[in-house]
């Protein structure tokens, strides 16, 4: 990194290590899922919300948050949301009943959205075209290693401090790089053109248009009126679609996915990829620990194989898509996706552990070589002037996929284990239930793959 000028270095250092905080995160508390849902006396299916309601708030937020930072300052946008992050993970270590959770979930959402909108637009505006696939490898590795540090770091804490310790320590993280940013982060480019305007009505329709298809799909099986939601969404999709092509400042470029192939497949192919890859860790946890009996340390400590995988291959991943197609590369990585897949489709309650290590390392590959490259590719579709609106789209698939994954796992749960809480769920029953949610994402990765085969260099 010695080539690289002291403002370039402040963006790589800022960018990696709020990566870094927000999947350490995620990836710890899934090993407290048992854990809280004890707490807070909520069945198998209810307790996924505490997952389910942070990417809900992340997909629906980061498209707009991604319009107003084009508008004016990414800064703007990426620090007041870096606080918002901090404060609600504070709060969230004192939630005093399942609501509360839920309620600041989603403010910590609307604060990771903040940040995930405008973190890869701040990185890749600051490099030449031949350095954004290293320099997207980085911010990549550094995700991966919030992975990767997340499932031991998270499984001792819950086991010998509670679940609630490791909000303590997002906070205490995440309040360190408010500081750092503020001090070291430069000013992005204003806005490109002072005739850009904010789409309110676009806005309002696109988040109520996710918020109702999301929440929808995701209640289908405990509620009616999930249906309802779920119509009224696609009602809200088309008024959305043809209010973004009628007006001339959109909040979605519609016209980067109607007249750009590439572009629109790359994006599909995102929310695919992490539609069927983002339960694995979150059901495994339970597994593990539910199944097998494993404490949630020794949970935490096989679940590592699949981040460190990613961790140590994402940096070459990154820079070999400088030099060979993103987007042969990224479709080379589903396909290791789908076969990790495949191996945990057979699982049982005596599965050798070493078949699980074999598909979260499988798993760890496969996501390595699609991750960077394909936003590598994502990226290369579009004039700089759109970096931010498709840094923002970029996330807010990335969201879709992990809210749609674990919208899946949530009605297959209540499908087959109804208000069972998790600890006295029987082992046989959460089986069945992860070998038919398997099967439906092993089905969403494969036409993952073929959209992604479809695109052109």
């Amino acid at each position: 990194m010695n080539k690289y000028t002291s403002e370039q270095k402040s963006i790589i250092y800022v960018v990696m290590v709020t990566s870094f905080v927000s999947t350490f995160t995620a990836s710890a508390l899934n090993l407290s899922i048992p854990a809280m849902s004890r707490t807070f006396h909520v069945s198998a299916g209810t307790i996924g919300w505490v997952v389910t309601s942070y990417m809900l708030a992340i997909a629906a937020m980061s498209v707009p948050f991604g319009r107003i930072a084009d508008i004016t300052q990414k800064k703007l946008v990426f620090i007041p949301g870096l606080f918002i992050f901090s404060v609600s993970s504070l709060a969230a270590a004192f939630a005093w009943n399942f609501a509360a959770i839920i309620a600041l979930r989603v403010l910590q959402g609307i604060g990771g959205a903040m940040i995930f909108s405008t973190n890869t637009a701040i990185l890749i505006s600051a490099f030449p075209g031949n350095e954004r696939g290293k320099v997207l490898g980085f911010s990549v590795a550094s995700v991966y290693a919030g992975l990767s540090l997340g499932p031991v770091a998270g499984g001792i804490m819950n086991n010998y401090l509670g679940w609630r310790s490791i909000f303590i320590l997002t906070f205490v993280l995440s309040g360190m790089v408010v500081v750092t940013a503020i001090r070291r982060l430069p000013k992005t480019a204003r806005r490109q053109s002072p005739k850009q305007s904010f789409d309110v009505l676009g806005n309002i329709l696109y988040i109520a248009m996710i918020v109702a298809v999301m929440y929808g799909f995701s209640e289908i099986a405990a509620s009616e009126f999930a249906v309802f939601l779920i119509i009224l969404g696609a009602i809200l999709a088309v008024w959305f679609v043809r209010h973004e092509l009628r007006i001339d400042n959109p909040v979605v470029q519609v016209r980067l996915f109607t007249g750009n192939i590439p572009y629109a497949f790359s994006n599909l192919a995102t929310l695919l990829n992490y539609g069927a890859t983002f339960a694995i860790g979150y059901l495994l946890s339970i597994y593990l620990q539910v199944a097998m009996g494993y404490p949630s340390q020794t949970a935490g400590i096989i679940l590592i194989s699949q981040p460190i995988i990613m961790m140590a291959l994402s940096p070459y991943a990154g820079k070999l898509s400088d030099r060979i197609s993103p987007f042969k590369l990224s479709s080379f990585g589903m396909g290791f996706c789908a076969a990790a897949l495949v191996i945990l489709i057979f699982i049982n309650v005596n599965y050798p552990l070493w078949l699980i290590i074999t598909a979260l390392v499988t798993a760890g590959i496969g996501i390595a070589l699609f991750s960077s490259p394909n936003t590598n590719a994502v990226m290369s579709c579009v004039q700089p002037k759109d970096y931010g609106v498709a840094s923002s789209t970029l996330a807010t698939m990335r969201s879709l996929g992990h809210t749609s994954s674990m919208a899946i796992v949530t009605l297959i749960v209540r499908l087959h284990m109804g208000n069972t809480a998790l600890s006295n769920a029987k082992p046989a029953v959460l089986v069945d239930t992860m070998h038919t949610t398997f099967i439906i994402l092993v089905a969403v990765c494969i036409s993952g793959i073929f959209f992604a085969a479809k695109r052109k260099n």
